[in-house]
């Protein structure tokens, strides 16, 4: 195994998502097209940070509810980039503790100090949050750590992490007056717009145009999935490599189109903010004062039973151009490695609780997809059956929960947990290896500090994992951070996973990290994934990890990726 230690990186976090550090007497400078920022550097982790960097005028006033627009200002003096913007506005906990704004179309640039003389791959960040809250300047996603990494494993790379706008504010729908102008998912057509200016921008960092990555969890692993099959699957050549954690070019949810879906919130949005008599309700909406906005959208509806902030991303038949099922099975994505996985018991958070019985198991699968007929359920339960020694938490043995979750919440978190993420993991694999194209899977299987033994290696797990976070950066007081109390197992696996994806970054291969001389473990190499033999590759802190066959809970997989157009919608 690589070898740390737990002090070094207890010593960073006065680093890139911290405070930011005091500059010193030589800051860092990037020179780019439209004029120069001054960094700040760390002299003890010799870094240098580019924190709050522009990469799209503001979103507000009359470009409120539009799709970005790129900069088009120049400057001769020197502009600072010293400390993070606000996060964009969002709803829910990863907003906690971080100022927002309207203003919020920013990003991060983290590199090593010294290698001026070489440019550097570069790993874009898409953070998750379900499309409604979340932010590139949560303390969680610390790129110091990872840049860290990669230069004691001799794989240098740049970091880059990203806001975009969320839930109202980035992917309004329900109206023609937005079909009419051309705005659509305009949160990712941010991270878009982000990757664009990349390719024009990185050069000044350090960081090789042609050598970008893109990664993401969750919502930011769809996003991932999106930026792959955009436009049709047009290869806009933005990224070479792709990394999904918990997300997939089949999305997770039905995907609705521009009007179909929305239209009762948007009606309900127009009338707490006085514009549905309008001659124009969309420029109304445009004109009310962003703080007025926001208590809209955060305020629940009692004929809807939900916030306002439910808006996400829709087919408009242009950036979302068709369903992810149907555009790999017609090969309309953008050809390139990937690495994609999930946690072992992702549907401990996605299903409901209270299953006790098969009839209220059958009663959830139904309530949550209205279009499964009573034979695909009963298929689904016949797929899925009461077994424990083949239902996801098997690290609650033969124990069943009790209540809240119930006697049968096993068998529904397995239904679940492949519904929403992992029968969709599969398939891109399997379409990936078809296709003659490398994908890494994998399934993540530690359980990290704090969490209760019902739910298992739940979803967003791994997080911390792959950033190598193991004190903890950005767990708000209440959290338990995820290495305490935990074993040198724990951090040598945090080490592992976060030197894959490094080398994924700079070599597309998560292997090649162990060429270096500190490597000394006895992990098997991860396998490409193979249609005649395929293997995922067990991340584990227990026993040391390694490849399995991707053959578990096969015949349900398949009734789901069967069915994932003509009736889950996506």
């Amino acid at each position: 195994m690589l070898q740390t230690s737990a002090l070094a990186f207890g010593l960073l976090l006065g680093a890139a998502h911290a405070v930011p550090v005091a500059r010193s007497e030589s800051c860092p400078v990037a020179q780019l097209k439209n004029g120069t920022y001054e960094g700040v550097h760390d002299s003890q982790y010799n870094q240098d940070f580019f924190l709050g960097v522009p990469y799209a005028q503001a979103p507000v006033g009359d470009l409120r509810f539009k799709n970005p627009v790129s900069l088009n200002e120049s400057w001769t003096d020197s502009k600072q980039a010293a400390q993070y913007s606000s996060a964009c506005y969002g709803y829910g906990s990863d907003q906690w503790n971080y100022p927002v704004s309207e203003d919020c179309l920013y990003l991060n640039v983290v590199r090593p100090s010294g290698y001026e003389n070489q440019t550097l791959p570069v790993a874009f960040w898409i953070h998750g949050g379900g499309f409604y809250q979340g932010s590139g300047v949560d303390q969680r996603y610390n790129l110091s750590y990872m840049v860290k990494n990669s230069v004691e494993i001799g794989k240098p790379i740049i970091g880059v992490s990203i806001n975009y706008r969320l839930a109202t504010w980035g992917f309004l729908s329900g109206t023609q007056e937005l079909v009419d102008e051309g705005g659509s998912n305009f949160g990712l057509r941010d991270q878009r717009l982000a990757l664009h200016w990349v390719q024009e921008n990185i050069e000044a960092f350090g960081g090789d145009a042609e050598k970008v990555s893109i990664f993401g969890e969750s919502a930011g692993g769809a996003s991932v999935g999106f930026h792959l099959t955009a436009y049709e699957g047009r290869d806009d050549k933005l990224f070479r490599g792709a990394v999904m954690e918990s997300g997939n070019p089949i999305y997770y949810r039905r995907l609705n189109s521009t009007l179909e879906s929305n239209a009762n919130m948007y009606k309900e949005l127009l009338a707490r903010t006085n514009c549905s008599s309008a001659s124009s309700p969309l420029e109304c909406l445009r004109e009310v004062p962003a703080a007025q906005l926001n208590t809209a959208i955060n305020s629940t509806s009692a004929s809807l039973n939900t916030t306002l902030a439910q808006f996400g991303p829709f087919k408009d038949d242009d950036f979302v151009a068709d369903y992810g099922s149907k555009q790999l099975a017609d090969g309309r994505f953008v050809k390139v490695p990937i690495i994609d996985g999930a946690n072992s018991d992702e549907g401990s958070a996605f299903s409901p609780v209270g299953i006790n019985t098969t009839e209220q198991f059958r009663a959830a699968i139904i309530a949550a997809v209205p279009q499964v007929s009573g034979e695909l359920a009963d298929q689904i339960l016949e797929a899925y059956p009461d077994n424990l020694s083949v239902n996801v938490i098997a690290s609650l043995g033969d124990t069943r929960p009790g209540a809240p979750y119930g006697s049968q919440f096993r068998r529904s978190a397995s239904y679940f947990g492949d519904y929403t993420f992992i029968a969709h993991r599969r398939k891109t694999c399997e379409t990936w290896a078809a296709a003659g194209l490398s994908a890494y899977c994998y399934r993540f299987n530690a359980i990290p500090a704090g969490l209760p033994p019902q739910i298992g290696v739940t979803h967003f797990q791994e997080v911390s994992f792959v950033f190598n976070n193991i004190i903890g950066s950005g767990y708000i007081p209440a959290a338990t951070p995820p290495f305490q109390g935990k074993g040198q197992n724990y951090i040598d696996l945090a080490k592992l996973m976060d030197s894959s994806w490094i080398s994924f970054f700079h070599d597309q291969d998560p292997n090649s990290f162990k060429t270096s001389a500190a490597w000394n473990g006895t992990e098997e190499d991860w396998p490409v994934y193979d249609v005649e033999n395929p293997q995922d590759f067990v991340f584990d802190a227990n026993v040391t990890s390694y490849a399995e066959a991707d053959t578990y809970r096969k015949e349900g997989m398949a009734l789901i990726n069967e069915h994932n157009f003509d009736v889950f919608g996506r």
